[in-house]
């Protein structure tokens, strides 16, 4: 639901790579460094990812999660990111009303939290490599951004239109930050998946699209598939109440809602 846009003038030396897993493309975009230790990293993360896949997926019998659910392991038995990732999505269900759930139909289901720590986890390894100015990694969709892809340049994300395909409903500006992150649920492109909590059925509310921006996609993509859930009358005014997000949600009616301080990242 987001494309980067970039002015290439001037910009440092890009390594960029495209990485097929989790059932999306991953579009990794590293500004500055020398090339081969920017290159090495990128091996590392993209086999991170890879291993992500590997024991998160609810569509692999073998995935950890898959046993899990089974009760064939404990939490305690898995790698330690499953502890950690159970962890965090407690907390969005927490903060968000129980509006955000790992439980689909009965079954432990963390994938609705597992693409956006994944792809803010490969880009903050990717920052650390030295020399290393600027970070952008597109998670079918979902976006972390760090630094600057060059001096005075902000990274930019282009926001689809879910009712105009091919056309943008925004642009969304990195300047004035170290990191931001930009997610979208909807049903443009994978029609009614988003589950409402409190039925166990397909979410059915006003909204085509939220879009959520804040510093962490971990939370920002847990924020968008919630506020879905909920319409855009309460999912507005819940992300209004959040700190450091702000949000554009996009009605079946064309309307387009925005929280008050989106303006600022508009550009």
């Amino acid at each position: 639901m987001a494309d980067t846009v970039a002015d290439s003038a001037q910009a440092p030396a890009a390594v960029r790579h495209a990485e097929e897993t989790m059932g999306t493309v991953f579009s990794l975009d590293v500004r500055g460094g020398e090339p081969a230790a920017v290159r090495a990293a990128l091996d590392e993360v993209v086999a991170g990812l890879h291993r992500v896949d590997e024991v998160f997926s609810t569509y692999r019998e073998d995935s950890q999660v898959s046993r899990l659910q089974r009760g064939e392991l404990t939490v305690g038995e898995c790698d330690p990111e499953v502890a950690e990732v159970l962890e965090l999505a407690a907390e969005a269900e927490r903060l968000s009303d129980g509006w955000f759930s790992t439980s689909y139909q009965g079954r432990l289901d963390p994938t609705g939290i597992v693409k956006g720590w994944a792809v803010e986890r490969a880009a903050r390894r990717l920052a650390e490599v030295p020399g290393v100015c600027g970070v952008n990694i597109n998670g079918g969709g979902d976006v972390q951004l760090l630094g600057t892809p060059g001096s005075q340049r902000p990274w930019r994300v282009g926001v689809s239109d879910p009712l105009r395909p091919g056309g943008l409903a925004a642009v969304i500006s990195a300047a004035g930050t170290d990191e931001l992150s930009v997610a979208t649920s909807g049903t443009a492109e994978r029609g009614a998946h988003i589950v409402d909590p409190r039925t166990g059925r397909s979410a059915v509310t006003d909204l085509v699209a939220v879009t959520v921006v804040g510093p962490r996609l971990t939370w920002a993509d847990c924020w968008a598939t919630a506020a879905f859930a909920m319409g855009s009358r309460e999912g507005l005014a819940w992300l209004e109440s959040l700190p450091d997000v702000e949000a554009l949600l996009i009605t079946a009616g064309d309307e387009v809602r925005c929280t008050g301080g989106l303006a600022a990242r508009l550009g």
